[in-house]
């Protein structure tokens, strides 16, 4: 059974996360990732995975009519390769390694997310997303930023519906990736099963969140928040 500190501290990153991700099309990974593997490193990545699940879910159901079908169709393939070889380093990395390892792509995020690089929408460009996300999702829980660089220009149902399309098929085979290799132990299913309210919350906070900030104010906060914990993770893992 979770700690109530750990309930506590991951709980509130879970439903920011979910807040943010609700309005911009990604975040939970991104923000809660850091805290969940500095509370307690021995539940990333499976945890957030179980509760990045379910997000996807709620914005598919309400962005259907946007969703990117041709993005997906290229992309989504490309992820197994990448979760097989998020299999791989989960394997062979210690949980105090790993956390460095998620705090360095939270950061590369970060600064991907400042440096505005437009990249077209081509075959290989989705290809070669779709294979970085599946490993870091995998090996991390944060597969968002690839993708997300690649549709940060369309409109914003157009981002949230097909990040939320690729978050959904892609968590799960991800999942699967990690029950076949062994590298899902029952504590981070149980974990990610705890936080799912959380996630709901966030969900619901997010409509009134986003009429009232709007998306470059959410994207502001994500960035600090991230950048923060990226930092955080990344020094304590040195320590």
């Amino acid at each position: 059974m979770p700690e109530i500190s750990f309930l506590l501290i991951a709980g509130l990153a879970v439903f920011l996360g979910s807040v943010v991700q609700s309005g911009v099309g990604l975040g939970l990974g991104l923000v809660a990732a850091p805290v969940v593997a500095f509370v307690e490193p021995a539940l990333v990545p499976g945890t957030l995975l179980v509760t990045a699940a379910v997000l996807p879910m709620l914005t598919v159901r309400s962005e259907w009519q946007h969703i990117d079908w041709r993005g997906v169709a290229w992309g989504l393939p490309a992820r197994v390769p990448g979760a097989a070889a998020g299999v791989w380093l989960v394997a062979v990395v210690d949980p105090r390694t790993l956390g460095a390892v998620v705090g360095l792509v939270v950061l590369l995020a970060v600064a991907a997310t400042l440096w505005s690089v437009r990249v077209p929408l081509t075959p290989v460009s989705l290809i070669t997303a779709g294979a970085a996300s599946g490993l870091s999702g995998t090996a991390t829980s944060i597969g968002g930023p690839p993708l997300a660089l690649l549709y940060q220009h369309e409109p914003a149902p157009r981002v949230r519906g097909t990040l939320g399309a690729f978050f959904l098929l892609g968590t799960l085979m991800s999942l699967a990736a990690l029950a076949i290799g062994g590298q899902l132990p029952r504590e981070q299913v149980f974990a990610g099963l705890v936080l799912i309210p959380f996630v709901i919350a966030g969900y619901l906070a997010g409509g009134p969140v986003r009429s009232r900030v709007g998306v470059r104010g959410v994207r502001a906060a994500l960035l600090v928040v991230v950048t923060v914990s990226g930092v955080a993770l990344i020094t304590r893992s040195l320590l």
